[in-house]
């Protein structure tokens, strides 16, 4: 997700398309700069949590499209990434033989160059630029982050669950009030049923299965889900009192104990409650997996990466006891479109593989126990943050367009759902701030708010200024501006009359008006401030009479203009 906001281009993740395994798996990032161009076009790249589809084409564009700008993740997000995109890379380049895939030694040079964030920090990656980490919840390490570029601000969710689990809690975060937010809608039209109806029919399915002699297959990936189902599956198999062999992908467990070790402020109060006396991730009756166990007969449980089935561990198994319908494959989360996962969910039950096609007679169960937020979470999170604009992404355009009528009815604000590639532009209120002088502040709140004067940019802000503040501070020369009004009387008396009769009947009108009173000057002329009134003798006979007054005095030069255009010569005669 690539986002401008206040001249700056800020980048949102950098994920990799699950369901390909050729050069579509990569975003294609030549739409927005060449290669080793990319730290001229983004001022800034962050990376929500560890799952592949997040951060899976980093070492690419840093290494490869030469980024080497600023990048923000956790600690948790550092520390386990790379061993992620190891693993990915040894299945695809190693097994497969892939090429145009990245190198062990660009992982290691990529995450050198993170920059890490707690939650509820903030920090300054430019002058311009600040982000704030929130909790997300979802998997260990998983950030919401807030970005403010000026006075704009933009929130990004990544993946998140409102709800919390086993051993994380939920996300949460404050009124920030973000001019947009960009939320994951991948459960967009779900409103899951409680957690707890959830277990007990994952217990019950898994239990049938092996009690006919039956083998149960659990897609998950490295860390998150896989925690989450293995602290149910231990506590029902000592409950039961089963010997049923439980089995997770070797050096998983032993990587998971020690990260959440490591990081067990990112758990929930549980874990961090009972750490101390006992480690609820050193499981007595999970052990590690071994490949020749594939055919061993009886009944198993088995935990193998990765979730969707897409290579790996858990396809190889997959395609060895797909065939035999005594056998279950439980998806215990959501899967991207083309991968094995998604086509089983969809019904599809002859597969095309690398080695020829499979028919698949095992049964095939859905059973959400993903970490994302339902549609009544996105929903609880927009109403915490109270944004100006949603925009939806990580989910399907139909599930969008019901949870877009679902924010306007809740809230009335506008939303959008881009689509891959698809560039929107939303408008947001201009913020202005400027500094003003104690005399100008003074003046503002005399004339009830209302103040006549001048936005001055300056080098580092803008000045509101009363115009002579104005004039001084930009160096003008002093301008006058006068304006005149002239009126021709046909009366035969003397300029000196006439003048004594005007100032007699304006003096009257002009005090009732509160504008005050005009004096009389030596030669006969009248003065109010800068207005003159002056009247003289035409050859050709009669009087004129010529009022002058300055634009500062508009307001009684007009008023004295105004009553001698209306009452002409009347106003002398009476």
């Amino acid at each position: 997700v690539l986002v401008s906001i206040g001249g700056k281009n800020i980048m949102f993740d950098c994920g990799m398309h699950m369901g390909y395994n050729d050069e579509r798996r990569f975003p294609d990032f030549s739409y927005i700069c060449s290669p080793g161009g990319a730290t001229d076009v983004i001022d800034c790249l962050i990376i929500s949590h560890f799952h592949l589809d997040h951060c899976g084409s980093l070492p690419f564009f840093t290494e490869k499209f030469g980024y080497n700008g600023p990048l923000i993740m956790t600690a948790p997000t550092r520390a386990i990434a790379p061993l992620l995109l190891e693993d990915y890379r040894k299945i695809s380049v190693d097994r497969y033989g892939e090429t145009g895939f990245f190198s062990t030694q660009q992982i290691k040079t990529c995450i050198k160059k993170v920059r890490t964030i707690r939650v509820h920090e903030t920090i300054q990656i430019t002058p311009e630029i600040s982000v704030k980490c929130y909790y997300a919840g979802h998997v260990l390490g998983a950030g919401m982050f807030l970005v403010k570029v000026g006075h704009q601000s933009v929130l990004y969710t990544g993946d998140y669950n409102m709800t919390p689990d086993r051993h994380l809690g939920c996300a949460w975060v404050d009124r920030c009030c973000p001019d947009v937010l960009i939320t994951e809608s991948t459960y967009a039209t779900t409103i899951r049923d409680s957690k707890r109806c959830r277990e007990r029919d994952f217990l019950k399915k898994v239990y049938n299965v092996v009690e006919k002699g039956g083998k149960v297959l659990i897609p998950v990936f490295a860390l998150g889900r896989a925690q989450e189902l293995c602290i149910l599956i231990e506590e029902f198999w000592d409950r039961m009192t089963l010997n049923v062999p439980v089995y997770f992908c070797h050096g998983l467990t032993e990587k998971a104990t020690n990260y959440y070790k490591l990081f067990i402020t990112w758990t929930n109060e549980k874990i961090k409650s009972t750490f101390v006396k006992r480690n609820m991730f050193d499981f007595k009756h999970i052990s590690v997996f071994e490949r020749s166990y594939v055919n061993n007969p009886g009944p198993m449980v088995v935990f193998a990466t990765p979730g969707m089935l897409h290579s790996g561990m858990s396809l190889n198994i997959f395609k060895a006891w797909c065939h035999d319908a005594n056998n279950m494959v439980i998806m215990p989360g959501y899967c991207v479109s083309g991968t094995v996962g998604h086509k089983l969910l969809n019904g599809t039950r002859k597969l095309e593989t690398d080695k020829g096609s499979v028919v698949v007679n095992m049964a095939v169960e859905y059973l959400s126990f993903s970490a994302h937020a339902d549609a009544k979470g996105i929903l609880q999170l927009i109403k915490n943050c109270q944004p100006k604009n949603v925009v939806l992404v990580h989910g399907e355009d139909k599930k969008m367009d019901f949870l877009i009528d679902k924010i306007d009815d809740q809230f009335g604000i506008p939303s959008f759902k881009p689509a891959n590639g698809e560039q929107i532009s939303i408008p947001c209120e201009p913020h202005i701030v400027g500094s003003i002088t104690k005399e100008t502040f003074k003046t503002v709140r005399t004339n009830g708010n209302h103040f006549d004067g001048m936005l001055v940019k300056g080098e580092e802000q803008l000045s509101l200024l009363s115009a002579e503040e104005a004039r001084v501070k930009l160096g003008l020369k002093p301008v006058s501006i006068n304006l005149n009004y002239k009126l021709a009387m046909n009366l035969d008396i003397t300029p000196t009359v006439i003048l004594e009769r005007l100032h007699t009947q304006l003096s009257s009108i002009i005090s009732d008006q509160k504008l005050g009173p005009f004096k009389r000057q030596l030669d006969g002329t009248l003065n109010l401030n800068s207005v003159h009134i002056t009247c003289k003798k035409e050859e050709a006979g009669g009087s004129v009479v010529h009022v002058l007054w300055a634009v500062e005095d508009d307001m009684v030069g007009r008023t004295v203009s105004d009553i001698l255009e209306e009452c002409g010569e009347g106003l002398i005669v009476n």
